[in-house]
């Protein structure tokens, strides 16, 4: 079993001839960087790119920067190819060229384009991150660092970038190797203990704001992320799609999603926004169910409550109550206009989300691939136990 769990956890890497990468982000740029890999990468782009001291790019020492034009069709309309786009390329080593063009859309996607008539094949930088990494999980780690939008949760994939996963991964293998299975299913329960928050280190938390119309759930949302993101306006059923904002809560990302009012409607309109605020309310991995504070406290409020018993009650408007009425349902008083409650909303749902923060170094898993592998390998432990 160790050696399978080993072979699947660590697969091998696999990669064709002669790939074509871009490496730098799309749309509007300076400069736009491709990579060419293989065998063959320095007499493809050979090829395609006439140097201005015209000389062959093969003649042209590893490590030195090479001004000249792309030809236009992969045929020069002169010696240097007038006509075709002013490129730097640089061969890094034996296998490894790198072109640099002019950013934006039309002038990489020329080069790749001839470079893939050529024989090349376009991959992802992805691919080529794990292609060019040693330990596929290292590979994984640096993907998802890429994607992480905050701070604290690009911490926690940093060490696991470092080996923190690696090393958890091997300890369950050595547990393996000794025949020791119960050790080895704690080993992994452990692990997985952490896949909701794993799992969101490069994706956010959905967070979706929910309640009858006119609450004050735009409102809501724009004072919790501190800007103006969603219109707000008096009239019942002004939100009709699903609006969101990405932002940071506690240092892990949140997206938050303002959904139409819950009602029922005449409206085609409304009642698809309706519906697919109930949709995105079912999907969610928290619901806000906001409330009126000003307002009496309704039949159809009392289903909203039975309807999301997880959810966290908030209670709007609170500036607007009059005396010391009691609240319409037990749940956090705010104000969205004052900022009354809002850091003491955003707390819990820090905690809601994440109960309790790992310890640095701690391993947990961050890919889907990672989860159910962990997931069928405790299975297998336990069915075979």
């Amino acid at each position: 079993m160790a050696s399978e769990f080993r072979a699947a956890a660590f697969p091998p890497a696999h990669h064709s001839a002669n790939r074509v990468v871009v490496v730098t982000p799309p749309g509007r740029g300076a400069v736009a960087t491709m990579v060419v890999i293989g065998a063959d990468a320095a007499a493809i782009v050979g090829s395609l790119f006439s140097p201005a001291a015209g000389v062959p790019l093969q003649t042209i020492p590893i490590g030195r920067i090479a001004f000249g034009r792309w030809r236009v069709g992969g045929a020069a309309d002169d010696e240097f190819g007038v006509g075709g786009e002013e490129l730097i390329v640089c061969r890094r080593d034996a296998e490894r060229v790198e072109i640099h063009c002019h950013g934006g859309h039309a002038a990489p996607r020329n080069v790749v384009a001839s470079l893939v008539a050529q024989g090349c094949v376009e991959v992802t930088w992805q691919e080529i991150a794990v292609e060019l990494e040693s330990d596929f999980l290292v590979a994984e780690a640096r993907i998802a660092l890429a994607a992480a939008r905050t701070e604290r949760a690009a911490a926690i994939l940093l060490d696991q970038f470092r080996g923190a996963l690696r090393r958890g991964v091997e300890g369950v293998l050595a547990s393996l190797s000794a025949h020791d299975v119960a050790a080895a299913a704690s080993q992994l329960a452990e692990i997985l203990r952490w896949d909701a928050l794993g799992r969101h280190l490069s994706v956010p938390w959905r967070v979706v704001v929910a309640g009858q119309p006119n609450v004050g759930k735009s409102s809501l949302i724009n004072a919790l992320l501190g800007f103006q993101r969603v219109l707000v306006f008096d009239q019942p059923g002004t939100t009709r799609d699903v609006v969101t904002a990405t932002t940071a809560v506690d240092g892990w990302p949140v997206e938050l999603a303002d959904t139409a009012g819950l009602r029922v409607s005449d409206d085609p309109i409304e009642t698809t926004g309706v519906a697919l605020a109930r949709e995105r309310t079912a999907a969610a991995d928290l619901v806000l169910l906001v409330f009126d504070a000003s307002q009496p406290w309704t039949r159809d409020d009392q289903w909203l409550i039975e309807a999301h018993p997880h959810a966290i009650v908030v209670c709007n408007k609170c500036d607007l109550r009059a005396g010391d009425e009691s609240l319409p349902a037990p749940g956090l008083l705010a104000s969205a206009t004052r900022g009354d409650g809002l850091a003491d909303l955003l707390a819990i749902i820090a905690r809601s989300l994440v109960p309790h923060a790992p310890a640095p170094g701690t391993p947990l898993p961050f890919t889907e691939r990672q989860l159910g592998l962990l997931r069928a390998a405790l299975v297998a432990i336990e069915e075979n136990n």
